[in-house]
């Protein structure tokens, strides 16, 4: 194991481009059991992020304990995101991954501010929560400690089998604040999976992490996103995704269509190129020039194919199309219930939202 210590605001000349003047760096941590992955921990000033007004996410607050993410996802959207430290949105993202030490005792102070209004906070909307390292960081205990014990409300998000260790205290936890838990399974062809999604669990141990979710007393739903044009978008594949999710016992299911930001797009044809290069074509005529979408015809082809699968399936589903864009927090919980409300704190979380 080979440990790099670091000063706080101390100038590292070693350090990688972008990260010499981090702040609140406090080492760069290699190790065997994370072969090719540097770990830079840092001491965070705040934990809640509040998503800007103009942004078309449908929520107000995110929290995220990691930046980068061993997933090694070929299309994550959040790729871009690591230009800001000036690391590259590609081999940088999957290996240099930020982890905010100090994030839950960060968070239960600016959840104990009397101006804070218990809104409800989504995690997992940016990089993973339950990545890899936090198998060895241990940092969402001590985060949803912290958001049960204020009576604040919150969903989940994650591709991470790691969930499991903690369905114990999540279950604990929706005894007072609603607690929504969705997994991400975009792959269900093993092969393809392991070319396009490296570091993630088999798509059978998400499935088993729905299924252990479930039976903890949670309506999960699952993200079957993003359907890839060409690969994952032909009837039988969507068909056995969508009875081997129902199996695994979810609830409900939202699907939607690759998106290509800048950062991932770059990154994802290089994949394309590379593993399927008779798509190529296909792929720069649905996103031509700086498109992040694809078009509005795929779009509207793909809902027409999956909606009836759903109901054969018994799924509740919806597209991501029809995700309200910008949403108030009371408009958004007229139309919904949380789960598990049975105390008077628990009562008090009906007014969050829910994504999920």
């Amino acid at each position: 194991m080979r440990w790099q210590g670091q000063e706080l605001g101390v100038a590292d000349a070693a350090a990688l481009p972008g990260l010499e003047q981090l702040n609140g760096l406090v080492r760069s941590v290699t190790t065997p059991e994370f072969a090719d992955v540097t770990f830079h921990e840092v001491m965070c000033k705040s934990a809640l992020n509040h998503v800007p007004g103009a942004s078309a996410m449908p929520f107000d607050w995110t929290i995220n304990p990691y930046r980068g993410c061993s997933h090694a996802c070929a299309y994550c959207f959040a790729r871009g995101t690591h230009e800001y430290l000036e690391l590259d949105a590609g081999r940088d993202f999957d290996s240099q991954i930020i982890v905010k030490i100090n994030v839950a005792d960060v968070l239960e102070k600016e959840l104990r501010r009397g101006s804070w209004m218990h809104d409800a906070v989504m995690l997992g909307t940016n990089t993973d929560p339950y990545q890899r390292a936090e198998g060895r960081y241990r940092l969402m205990p001590g985060i949803i400690s912290a958001l049960t014990e204020s009576g604040t409300p919150f969903s989940l998000l994650t591709k991470g089998t790691l969930l499991r260790r903690d369905l114990p205290l999540l279950r604990d936890a929706a005894a007072s604040v609603s607690v929504s838990i969705a997994m991400s399974i975009a792959v269900f062809d093993d092969a393809l999976q392991k070319l396009i999604e490296p570091g993630t669990p088999s798509t059978a141990a998400r499935l088993d992490t729905v299924r252990a979710a479930s039976e903890a007393g949670f309506r999960v739903t699952v993200f079957l996103m993003p359907v890839l044009p060409h690969l994952t978008d032909s009837i039988p594949a969507l068909d056995e995704a969508l009875a081997r999710i129902r199996a695994a016992g979810a609830v409900r299911v939202v699907f939607g269509a690759l998106h290509l930001r800048p950062g991932a797009k770059q990154w994802f044809m290089e994949w394309l190129r590379r593993e399927r290069p008779e798509l190529v074509s296909s792929y720069l005529g649905l996103y031509p020039g700086a498109s992040a979408t694809a078009p509005k015809a795929y779009r509207e082809w793909l809902s027409k194919r999956v909606r009836p699968l759903l109901r054969v399936h018994g799924l509740d589903g919806r597209a991501e199309d029809d995700a309200p864009r910008r949403s108030s927090v009371a408009g958004l919980a007229a139309r919904t219930t949380p789960q598990f409300v049975t105390t008077s704190r628990g009562r008090e979380a009906q007014s969050a939202v829910r994504l999920f």
